[in-house]
């Protein structure tokens, strides 16, 4: 089937509320009106996909050192949400399987950015999409995403009809060699470095450009006025109210999905 990209895209759910990449920021995008979340995922010891940002457990739960240090058991014992605020305390790092019922259950669809720990893009792309391969909802929109080429490899090779974004941080010489190459769909790109002309240069490929990560409305309408599809937000029921009469839904941009 065919989608549309929305406007606003919840960032690990809805950071600026609730802490980012648990069942309660998935939670708060959605109450907050989002139609889309971004998660990101990574493994963990015994090879389980969990949603957490950080090579490292130290800034959002109570563990320290890399995440792949622990088996999914012990990681599922640290407190992943009284750093954000005490209320919080019950919060736990999701395995991805939790997090997709969710979505699923909330009707969401899902940005999901494979971000493997260094040296583990392959087998971090191979176990989220065979966890994505046995519970995603057939028909609803999913889009995988990355930094790591070889990720977007595995992707594009495994379960083609999935669209794909192409993350960029600061874009290198061969970025639209790149794109072609694992069949992105998307650019996916740090609005801060962004202007009409870079911009310009990615939508010439033909790709929509999503871009990253913005809270300020009035950033957001600079953005759409260069061409921008969407944007990821930390607070995606914040900005679409700042936004007054702008459109928080499908921009009736098409996204091949299956």
């Amino acid at each position: 089937m065919l989608s549309t990209l929305p406007r606003l895209i919840g960032h690990r759910g809805a950071k600026e509320s609730a802490p980012e990449n648990t069942l309660a920021s998935i939670r708060e995008a959605a109450r907050q009106g989002a139609s889309w979340v971004e998660l990101d995922v990574m493994l963990t010891r015994d090879g389980r996909p969990v949603i957490i940002h950080d090579d490292t457990l130290d800034r959002t739960t109570t563990g320290r050192g890399p995440v792949p240090l622990l088996d999914l058991e012990a990681l599922r014992q640290l407190d992943a949400g009284s750093w954000f605020d005490p209320r919080f305390a019950d919060e736990r790092v999701p395995a991805l399987e939790e997090a997709v019922e969710l979505i699923r259950d909330l009707g969401l669809s899902l940005n999901l950015e494979i971000k493997p720990y260094p040296g583990q893009d392959v087998a971090t792309a191979e176990a989220a999409l065979a966890v994505l391969r046995r519970l995603w909802p057939a028909g609803r929109p999913l889009l995988l995403s990355s930094f790591e080429v070889p990720s977007l490899e595995v992707a594009r090779d495994l379960w083609p009809e999935i669209p794909r974004g192409y993350l960029i941080w600061k874009e290198p010489a061969d970025w639209a060699a790149i794109a072609d190459r694992v069949g992105a769909a998307t650019i996916n790109v740090n609005h801060e470095w962004q202007t009409p002309e870079t911009v310009a240069a990615y939508r010439a490929t033909g790709r929509p450009v999503l871009a990253y990560t913005v809270n300020d409305a009035e950033r957001a309408r600079t953005m759409f006025a260069w061409g921008v599809t969407g944007v990821f937000t930390d607070a995606p029921g914040r900005l679409a109210a700042e936004l007054a009469g702008e459109p928080n839904g499908g921009s009736g941009t098409e996204l091949g999905a299956e």
